[in-house]
């Protein structure tokens, strides 16, 4: 209007994909940076992880350089499987880390004032930044260093290298860009978890043909394998480094006309997630049960009230059931692996070692015993008004937790006993294995005081922690792991090493360590329960 001063301007376009790659970069570092600047936990989560990240990248760097020493054609195959297995793995862990990525859903990002282009080339720079992309990328130079020949194999070998890392972040976006629908999905979420679980499966096939003596020399198992991947773009990529000359520079062409075309694909599919809805948030019809279950068998109080609720919780969220079906078929895998294998005898300890190694899986199921109460858990700090009242929800906790894990012990140990051979063996290896587990809710129910951290609402059957926090999950995990272990080694190491009489003591050893957990649990849980609180209730 004139006169009001008002300056009117030509309205833009939207952000130019080079301004989006640096927003999206300078966000990323933000995030990162963010970890830093949080409480104490979320540092040392925050240092493992970079830690690990550092440790794989020199390993990896080191390990696929000492190809130097090998023939060339065997340089080459195991570059070929090394490439083969990264491209994999870019392929399947994000969908694994679906909901702990916020940039992995299209949906987070459907109000974003920029266009599937710059968007695309944005989230492109982003998923290149940070400690595991660039650690990967270190080990896949490390090949070159390893398997290179010449100085053009080298040059050559440092651009297939990029394409192939450009390569690998374009087809896990696209995969993730194209799932997220059905990822939101909570069948879906269960159908991921399944077939991820028989991915980790399909990988001790190799183990099993060695077993089975099916080839003997490894070498020639090595040069099959890669010579079924010889034409998978990790296959050209690792052939380019290896030849070096023009065959490798059309394979290197190839690659960047499929990084093109992956791109372009996951461009389709971003810009019609933007715009579709999202029907994970609609709502269906549910019958409202009013049994309680097992539960009812209890008197009425606070424990049953827990008990009950864990159950549901058991049933209904796709995390508990993929973990005990997870514990379950890797014990199965595990006692077939060992009891199958010609070289080794059959011992006592191929009875008790899958029997127990599930129980301590599944008991590392209460090492962040209130995650899934999330925000709710607030109603437990109104009602608690002791530490004895906690100790309370503890062991309803660990009650739902062992109505579940011990027929499933019980049966993982009648089934190593049987394929061991001797079946009587079954008897200790599930004392022994149910005495594990009691240790491992104890240990679990000091850790969930300790090192709380939130799980995320929306969230795939193997992710269990909220952005900013895996470093505190694994490390808790691994922590509940190791003193779980060392804690029931008196009664574990002896029955391993031959003497099944000692799992009788097993079970109440661990009925100890339990209670003794819990008392020390509600002790310095009831003093802290609002960090717990804050902990388990951050933003997702």
């Amino acid at each position: 209007m004139a006169g009001s001063g008002a300056v009117v301007t030509k309205p833009t376009r939207g952000l130019t994909a080079k301004a989006t790659i640096g927003l999206f970069v300078r966000l990323k570092l933000r995030l990162i940076g963010g970890n830093l600047r949080g409480d104490l936990a979320r540092q040392l989560g925050f240092a493992f992880t970079a830690a690990i990240a550092l440790i794989v990248a020199a390993g990896g760097f080191f390990m696929m350089s000492l190809l130097r020493f090998a023939t060339p054609d065997m340089a080459r195959d195991v570059a070929i499987i090394a490439f083969t297995l990264i491209f994999l793995s870019w392929a399947v862990v994000p969908l694994l880390l679906f909901g702990v990525d916020d940039t992995l859903d299209p949906a987070k990002l459907a109000l974003f004032p920029v266009r599937s282009g710059p968007l695309t080339a944005g989230l492109f720079a982003a998923s290149a930044t940070g400690a595991w992309p660039l650690a990967g990328l270190i080990v896949m130079l490390g090949a070159v260093a390893g398997a290179a020949r010449s100085a053009q194999g080298a040059v050559l070998g440092v651009v297939a290298v990029l394409v192939l890392f450009a390569l690998c972040l374009v087809t896990s976006r696209a995969i993730t860009t194209g799932l997220s629908g059905v990822l939101r999905s909570r069948r879906g979420r269960d159908l991921l978890a399944v077939s991820a679980i028989l991915v980790v499966l399909a990988l001790q096939i190799p183990n099993l043909m060695l077993n089975k003596g099916l080839s003997a020399d490894p070498e020639v198992l090595i040069g099959t394998v890669a010579a079924m991947m010889r034409w998978t773009p990790s296959g050209m990529a690792a052939h380019a480094i290896a030849d070096g000359g023009a065959a490798g520079l059309a394979e290197v062409a190839v690659l960047a006309v499929l990084v093109a075309l992956v791109g372009w694909l996951w461009t389709l599919a971003l810009r019609r997630a933007l715009v579709t809805t999202d029907a994970s948030t609609q709502a269906g019809g549910t019958k409202v049960r009013r049994s309680r279950g097992v539960a009812g068998l209890l008197p009425d109080g606070p424990v049953a009230a827990v008990v009950a609720k864990d159950l549901k919780y058991a049933r209904r969220d796709p995390r508990g059931r993929i973990a005990w079906l997870a514990a379950i078929m890797v014990s199965g895998v595990i006692s077939y692996s060992l009891t199958q294998d010609s070289g080794l005898p059959s011992t006592l300890a191929t009875a008790v070692g899958p029997a127990c190694l599930g129980a301590l899986v599944m008991g590392m199921q209460s090492a962040n015993a209130f995650a899934l109460d999330g925000r709710a858990l607030w109603m437990n700090a109104v009602v608690y008004g002791s530490g004895r009242a906690l100790r309370a929800d503890l062991a309803g906790r660990h009650l739902a937790v062992a109505l579940l894990a011990g027929p499933l012990i019980a049966l993982v140990s009648i089934v190593t006993g049987v394929l061991s051979g001797t079946p009587i063996w079954a008897l200790p290896a599930m004392l022994t294995a149910w005495g594990l587990f009691a240790v491992a809710l104890g240990v679990g129910a000091v850790i969930s005081v300790v090192y709380p951290y939130t799980a995320p609402e929306r969230l795939n059957a193997f992710t269990g922690a909220a952005p900013g926090q895996g470093g505190v999950a694994f490390a808790s995990a691994l922590l509940a792991m190791i003193v779980s272990s060392v804690v029931a080694l008196p009664v574990v190491l002896p029955v391993v090493v031959g003497l099944p009489w000692v799992s009788l003591a097993a079970l109440p050893y661990g009925l100890l360590i339990a209670w003794a957990g819990r008392r020390v649990a509600g002790h310095i849980g009831y003093a802290r329960f609002p960090e717990i609180l804050s902990a388990v209730s951050r933003p997702t």
